[in-house]
């Protein structure tokens, strides 16, 4: 595909047209007389490994996608452990930090509040608009755990889809990545000449929200059969506007239902080896969470459905759970609190704040302790300790993004609990050696579940992604584990089988729909889930 900017006038100020046209065969000595397949894959792979820094890597990577996709798939399929890491985090963060410095071709859609009240004819001027399945849509507010980088959020949206195309084949014309230009609050972006957003402020709660009214109103008239995914926007407007279009847009927001059904999936796991080391019931499993905002509070919420699954009613579920935020315990008696917080405020203890987190463990004594704080080696070596003290197994995830901001390191949680910890991060961490054993970290990413969710959501052209589906979509990965990954002790699956785990999500995840009734695909109804995984293996794109 050759990618066509045609420059036009509007309001006095030029812009850029984009249009994408098929590209041509080569003619006869335009290319090497002998151009094989296999081996120009070999050289590509040679080329990337010739990168002295993953940041050129992912320059590199960025321009094999936009020049040769099959390429770029193909390696991504092939070498899943060492490009996944490039192609998104840890290495997408960097890539977004410095994204405006780095800018080398278009890629995405920016949608500006300077279009506000005629976004329609901004989201028309998208290339392939009758193949649009799936986006991908930042406002670039809360950027992994890097804060507010504005317009360079987009490298977020691109890197996204790029795992829904190697994770789920779903073709590459049919993702559009999105950048909502709303302003940004950080000084040095608006200050950096390089910068390519407006340079303003973010824009007032009512500004964004009819702005946002509008944007969605428009993308479900040009897009009918599109399912939007919200991607790093700040914690309150996250939530809110989650719960704003849910039931009137197929729409599902990563950051809260993907790493809530990740990390179940991988507790799920985690319990059952747990709760066989020590001989105590499922039900006596307590989880404590570290960090309070839109992801600890999302994924609070999923883990509620670990109790519910095992007979226990919502209030006891919520009861096994406890929050840590800036504060302290969250606590009703503490006073205000941010409306996302109050569903798992504790009203059981009434004492002073409780602000010290080896505190915290020695009153709830957790057998699960989960960080989403983005706060660096919170979990020291005497809070490891102390989880290991009260426990057989004890579980620890340290979740944030990137690994230079996860709560601790895999070689740490194995040194301060002698071993016993059964861990899973959010970034790749490097299996390790312990006494005479290689021990395996589990990594909770999002990508072994939005893939094959939105995939489904495609197949059955769902009208809207229920909790239920959220839900089948993490049994469904929880589930997926072969006989030799048990034998490990592998928490989650390896990710060179992520074709064939988003195949068992997606076919889990379209009879959810169907119970619920949002599918519009009857056809798929009568299909066994035999033929049913085959019709998913037949729809995904092969590079």
């Amino acid at each position: 595909m050759t990618i066509i900017l045609t420059p036009y006038w509007s309001n006095g100020v030029q812009k850029l047209k984009v249009a994408a046209q098929p590209t041509p065969p080569p003619k006869r000595g335009l290319i090497p007389p002998v151009l094989d397949t296999d081996i120009h894959f070999t050289r590509c792979l040679a080329q990337l490994r010739s990168k002295t820094s993953d940041l050129e890597k992912y320059i590199y990577l960025s321009h094999l996608k936009t020049d040769d996709p099959r390429m770029f798939y193909k390696l991504c399929l092939d070498y899943m452990p060492e490009i996944t890491p490039l192609i998104y985090t840890p290495t997408v963060g960097e890539a977004c930090v410095k994204f405006s410095h780095i800018y080398r071709r278009p890629e995405g859609l920016y949608v500006s509040i300077q279009d506000k009240g005629k976004i329609r004819s901004v989201i028309n001027n998208w290339p392939k608009i009758d193949e649009a399945r799936i986006s991908v849509v930042t406002d670039g507010s809360r950027i992994l755990g890097l804060g507010d980088l504005g317009v360079n959020g987009m490298g977020i949206s691109i890197g996204k889809l790029s795992l829904y195309v190697a994770g789920a084949g779903i073709r590459p014309e049919s993702t559009i990545p999105i950048c909502l230009d709303l302003g940004t609050n950080t000084q040095r972006y608006l200050d950096d000449p390089l910068y390519m957003g407006i340079r303003r402020k973010r824009v007032a709660d009512q500004e964004m929200t009819e702005f946002m009214d509008e944007f969605m109103h428009e993308m479900s008239t040009a897009f009918p059969k599109l399912m939007i995914q919200f991607e790093d926007f700040s914690t309150d407007n996250a939530f809110k506007y989650l719960e704003r279009y849910r039931k009137k847009y197929p729409v599902f927001n990563d950051d809260i239902q993907g790493t809530g059904a990740v990390v179940l999936s991988g507790f799920l796991n985690a319990a059952k080896l747990a709760s066989s080391a020590s001989g105590r019931p499922l039900t006596d499993h307590r989880i404590l969470f570290f960090g309070a905002g839109s992801a600890g509070v999302g994924v609070a919420s999923q883990l509620m459905s670990f109790f519910t699954l095992l007979g226990m009613t919502e209030e006891e579920a919520r009861r096994k759970i406890y929050l840590v935020d800036s504060q302290g315990l969250v606590y009703d008696a503490r006073g205000h609190l941010a409306e996302h917080k109050k569903f798992f405020s504790r009203d059981d203890y009434q004492g002073p704040p409780m602000t010290d987190l080896l505190d915290i463990i020695d009153y709830v004594r957790p057998t699960a302790l989960l960080g989403l704080s983005t706060i660096t080696d919170a979990f020291t070596p005497d809070v490891l300790a102390a989880m290991a003290s009260i426990n057989h197994r004890p579980i620890v995830f340290p979740l944030s993004n990137p690994v230079k901001l996860a709560e601790c390191s895999f070689s740490s949680a194995i040194e301060h609990t002698d071993g016993s910890v059964l861990f899973a991060s959010g970034s790749p961490f490097p299996e390790q050696q312990y006494q005479g054993k290689t021990l395996y970290p589990g990594q909770g990413n999002n990508m072994y579940i939005f893939p094959g969710l939105g995939l489904a959501a495609i197949l059955a052209r769902v009208s809207e992604v229920t909790d239920s589906m959220v839900e089948a979509s993490s049994l469904g990965l929880a589930h997926s584990l072969t006989e030799e990954e048990i034998s490990l002790g592998l928490l989650y699956p390896r990710i060179e089988r992520i074709r064939e785990i988003s195949a068992h999500i997606a076919k889990e995840v379209i009879r959810a729909a169907q119970k619920a009734g949002v599918d519009r695909s009857p056809d798929l109804r009568t299909k066994s889930d035999t033929e049913l995984l085959q019709l998913i293996d037949l729809k995904m794109w092969k590079p």
